[in-house]
């Protein structure tokens, strides 16, 4: 899987975002919690890769931990804390369950089953990871449906990139709108 692909590149998509977009941004760790302080915009990155030869669209998205937890947290009416889980198994099903409800796919006009690989922290972000499997051929259209914190900030920004073959194309959606279309 290309995982470590989509972590150096989507870190360095995200950074270049911050400091070209908003200006300088320096995270900082809260003396109390050790946890990094809020940070002054709201934006997910998404990448999705389809590998030729496992067949599959490989998905890693990149998102603040502190607004997942905060979107978990009120979505399952109960505390989560990602740095410090209580219960691994419970975590990695919130983190599931939360994405695949705010996430969707449709490859070729068909709806994707999204099969959750995992999860890790990155310093002041959290990637996930999912694979959409059996894909006969390359896609040729990939639909995105996506309202990813959308319940929580009227100014997130959810960017997409989307490679098939070797051609890469890129959007973002903004509050409100959920919807993308690659064609390839």
């Amino acid at each position: 899987m290309a995982a470590s692909f989509y972590k150096w590149f989507g870190t360095i998509c995200l950074n270049m975002f911050m400091f070209s977009s908003v200006g300088w941004f320096i995270p900082e760790t809260a003396p109390a919690t050790g946890k990094p302080e809020i940070h002054p915009f709201y934006v997910s990155v998404t990448e999705m890769e389809y590998n030729a030869t496992d067949k599959t669209l490989e998905i890693a998205c990149k998102v603040f931990t502190d607004d997942f937890e905060k979107a978990m947290t009120k979505s399952n009416n109960t505390k989560v804390d990602l740095y410090n889980p209580k219960d691994s198994a419970l975590i990695q099903k919130q983190v599931a369950d939360y994405l695949r409800n705010h996430f969707q796919l449709k490859v070729d006009g068909k709806p994707a089953a999204l099969e959750y690989i995992g999860h890790e922290i990155e310093e002041q972000s959290t990637w996930s990871y999912f694979q959409v499997n059996k894909l006969n051929t390359a896609p040729h259209k990939v639909e995105v449906t996506s309202n990813v914190f959308f319940e929580m900030y009227d100014k997130q920004i959810n960017i997409f990139h989307v490679t098939v073959n070797g051609t890469r194309k890129s959007t973002k959606l903004d509050y409100p709108a959920t919807n993308a279309v690659f064609e390839f």
